[in-house]
C-alpha cells in the first residue's frame, strides 16, 4: 500500500482531530509521524489565523510556509538534490486565491504527501518545520516556532536552574546571536553581552548549527570547559574565550542595597514568574535599612512576564492608575489596565536607569513612571518592543509564541520600533545607534508629530521607537572599552582572584568576610599584586609598546604604552576587586562594588534628585489644577 492510500483516509480523522485539538481539549497523540506532522501545520496556520494581532492574509502564510518547506528539502547536502519544478511543492505554481486556512491545509497536505511518497529519505518533520518557519517570516520578529527541547530550555530559564554557560540567543542568518548573557552565569562574568555572535566553538565553525546543535554543543556539566570566538559589533577582531560552565542562577534581582543613607538600588535582570516578590522583598529591606528613595536598574533588561511588570509597576500608583493598554484585531486581546491597589512605594521618590538593552517589560514599567510624571527616567533610549506574544503548545510539545497586541503606555505611545525591514536589522538596529553622538536626541529631531505625546503635568514624551529618557547620559567613550573587554575575555580577573585566594584566602577571609562594607571601602590592591596583575596579563597577550598612542587590539594581543598603564591598572583594580566580592560574597555583592568604579550612569542619577522633587512638584501642581 502506497503511502498516500495508506494516509488519505485518515484525513478526515485528523482533521477531526485537530478541531478537539484547537478547542483546547485533551491532547491525544498519533502514533503516525505524518499524521503529527500535518496536524502540527494545521495547528500553527490556525493559532495564526484566530489569534495574531495584525490582518492575516492566508494566501501569503502559505506561499512562505511552502518556500520554507522547499528551502528545508535540500538542506541536508549529503542527499540528492530534488528539482520540484511541475510538482505540488512547485512554489511558482501555487495558486494565489485561496479562501481560508482550509484550503491552504489542502496545498500543504498535497505537496508533503508527493514529497513523503517519493523522498523517503528526507526528513519530514524537519521540512514540517521549515514550512512553519516560513509561515512566521510573514510575521514581526517576535512571534517565532520553538522547537520541543527549546520550549524545556526556555521555560527553565524563567523558573528552575540548569547547567551551561549562561546565554540566551537566535540563530539569525545561520549565526549564534547572543540575546542577553544571563546574569550571574558564566557568559556574563567574562563579559559576553547582547549582540556578540559566536562564530566557533571548541576550535569548529558554528556557522550554520540549528537551535539543537547549539544547545547541545554549549551546554554540558558544572565544571566542563567549553572554547568559543566571538565577533562583536563595531570590534575589528574576534574575541576569544573559554567558558567554565557552571550552575545558571535565575533570580532576577541582581543586587540591591543602599546608594547612601537615603537613597537605595535595585537592579532587575528580567521579569520572571517571582519578580515582583523579589523586589519587593528587596525593597522592604531598603526601606528597613532607612531608605527614603530609590534607583531602579533596568539596563539590559529584556523584559519577561508582562503580568509581572504589571505587579511592579502599581507598586509606585495609588489604586485606579492606568498602567498599560492591549490593543488588538481580536477585542479579547484589547485591554486597559489599571493598578489594583494603593502601591506600597506610591509615595516613594523613583528613579529608573535604562539603556538600548532594556526591553518589553522593562518599557512598560518605565512608560508608566514617564508618563505619569511618577520619577525620573535616566541613561540612553531604550530598545523598542511593544508587543506582546501568547505561547501555544502544539501536539509535539513544541510551541509558538504568537504576538496577539501592542502595548501602549497611558500617554498613548505605542513603544515599538519599525522592523518591516528584516529580522536580523531589526535585531542589530540598536548597534546603528551612533555612541558617540545624542542619539536621543536625533531621535527626537526626526519624529513626526503624531509621535510626540503628553505626560500628565504636559511634558512632551516621544513613542514609536523605544523610551527617550527624561534626563540622557550617553555612553562614556573615554574608558578604554578595548582594554576592558582583554581583560574580561583572557579571564584575566577571575584567574588573578582565583590565584588570590588560593595563596591568601584564608587570610583575607579572616580579615574581611564579615566586613563587606569596610571591603567596598578601604580594600586596595597593594604594588606587589598590581606586578602580578600586570604580568598576568603580559602572559596572556598584553604588548607594552612606546609605538602605540591609544591602547589597540591585534591578532588577539593588546597593544598598550606605559603612559596607559595607570588607567589600565585602574580599571582592572575596580574589575578585580568586583570579582573579588562576586566569590568570596555572592552575584548581590559583585554590583556594588563594579558600581563604584564603573558606573557613569548611576553617578549621574545619584545628582538628580531635585529633579525629581521638581517632577513630583509640577504633577501636583497639575493635579491641583484639574
Amino acid at each position: 500500500m502506497s503511502l498516500k492510500k495508506f494516509i488519505a483516509p485518515n484525513l478526515v480523522v485528523l482533521l477531526l482531530l485537530s478541531v478537539v485539538w484547537l478547542a483546547g481539549v485533551d491532547k491525544v497523540y498519533l502514533e503516525n509521524d505524518h499524521q503529527q506532522n500535518l496536524s502540527k501545520y494545521l495547528q500553527v496556520q490556525q493559532r495564526i489565523v484566530d489569534n495574531y494581532v495584525g490582518e492575516t492574509d492566508v494566501n501569503v502564510l502559505f506561499k512562505n510556509s511552502m518556500k520554507g518547506f522547499v528551502k528545508s528539502l535540500n538542506e541536508n547536502s549529503d542527499l540528492e538534490e530534488v528539482d520540484v519544478s511541475g510538482t505540488p511543492a512547485d512554489t511558482s505554481l501555487q495558486d494565489s486565491d485561496l479562501k481560508d486556512f482550509r484550503a491552504a491545509f489542502s496545498k500543504f497536505e498535497e505537496a508533503y504527501l508527493y514529497v513523503a511518497n517519493n523522498y523517503s529519505d528526507r526528513d519530514m518533520k524537519k521540512l514540517t518545520e521549515g514550512a512553519i518557519r516560513g509561515m512566521f517570516n510573514t510575521l514581526d520578529p517576535h512571534s517565532v516556532y520553538i522547537k520541543a527541547e527549546d520550549s524545556q530550555q526556555i521555560q527553565e530559564d524563567f523558573e528552575g536552574r540548569f547547567q551551561g554557560i549562561g546565554i540566551q540567543f537566535n540563530v539569525l542568518e545561520d549565526t549564534i546571536t547572543v540575546i542577553t548573557a544571563i546574569s550571574g552565569g558564566p557568559s556574563d562574568a567574562l563579559g559576553i553581552m547582547s549582540g556578540d555572535r559566536i562564530v566557533e566553538i571548541d576550535g569548529e565553525t558554528a556557522v550554520g548549527l540549528s537551535n539543537d546543535e547549539v544547545v547541545n554543543r554549549l551546554r554540558g556539566e558544572k565544571g566542563t570547559e567549553v572554547d568559543v570566538k566571538i565577533k562583536r559589533p563595531r570590534a575589528s577582531n574576534l574575541l576569544s574565550f573559554t567558558i567554565v560552565r557552571d550552575d545558571i542562577p535565575l533570580t532576577t534581582v541582581d543586587s540591591h542595597y543602599m546608594l547612601d543613607d537615603k537613597s537605595g538600588y535595585i537592579k532587575i535582570n528580567r521579569f520572571a514568574a517571582t519578580t515582583h516578590d523579589e523586589f519587593m522583598n528587596a525593597a522592604h529591606d531598603l526601606q528597613d535599612q532607612g531608605m527614603e528613595r530609590l534607583v531602579i536598574d533596568f539596563r539590559g533588561n529584556p523584559g519577561g512576564y508582562l503580568s509581572q511588570a504589571i505587579n511592579v509597576a502599581e507598586e509606585f500608583f495609588p489604586r485606579g492608575t492606568k498602567i498599560v493598554s492591549t490593543k488588538s484585531r481580536h477585542s479579547r486581546f484589547t485591554s486597559d489596565v489599571y493598578s489594583r491597589k494603593n502601591g506600597d512605594l506610591k509615595d516613594l521618590p523613583v528613579m529608573v536607569l535604562v539603556n538600548e538593552g532594556s526591553a518589553s517589560a522593562s518599557e512598560i514599567v518605565s512608560g508608566a513612571i514617564q508618563d505619569h510624571d511618577r520619577g525620573l527616567i535616566v541613561g540612553r533610549r531604550t530598545f523598542g518592543k511593544g508587543l506582546v506574544q501568547q505561547q501555544y503548545e502544539l501536539v509535539d510539545k513544541s510551541n509558538i509564541r504568537v504576538t496577539i497586541s501592542q502595548y501602549y503606555t497611558p500617554s498613548g505611545r505605542m513603544i515599538q520600533k519599525p522592523y518591516e525591514s528584516g529580522r536580523e536589522q531589526y535585531a542589530y538596529e540598536i548597534y546603528a545607534r551612533d555612541r558617540a553622538t545624542d542619539d536621543a536626541e536625533k531621535f527626537i529631531s526626526d519624529i513626526p508629530d503624531s509621535l510626540v505625546y503628553n505626560t500628565t503635568a504636559g511634558r512632551k514624551v516621544y513613542g514609536g521607537g523605544g523610551i527617550v529618557p527624561d534626563f540622557i547620559v550617553q555612553e562614556d567613550t573615554t574608558l578604554s572599552a578595548q582594554v576592558y573587554n582583554f581583560i574580561l575575555a583572557k579571564r584575566v580577573d577571575f584567574d588573578f582572584v582565583r590565584n588570590f585566594l588560593d595563596n591568601e584566602g584564608e587570610e583575607f577571609r579572616e580579615e574581611w568576610q564579615d566586613r563587606f562594607q569596610d571591603f567596598r571601602r578601604d580594600f586596595t590592591w597593594n604594588e606587589s599584586q598590581r606586578e602580578e596583575f600586570i604580568e598576568m596579563l603580559v602572559n596572556r597577550g598584553m604588548v607594552i609598546s612606546d609605538d602605540v598612542e591609544e591602547p589597540q587590539v591585534e591578532d588577539d594581543k593588546l597593544y598598550i604604552s606605559r603612559d596607559h598603564l595607570d588607567d589600565l591598572y585602574w580599571m582592572g583594580q575596580g574589575r578585580v576587586k568586583a570579582e573579588l566580592a562576586r566569590q568570596i560574597w555572592t552575584m548581590e555583592h559583585f554590583y556594588p562594588v563594579f558600581n563604584d568604579y564603573f558606573n557613569d550612569i548611576l553617578a549621574e542619577a545619584t545628582n538628580l534628585w531635585d529633579e525629581v522633587t521638581q517632577l513630583e512638584t509640577l504633577a501636583a501642581q497639575r493635579s491641583a489644577n484639574e
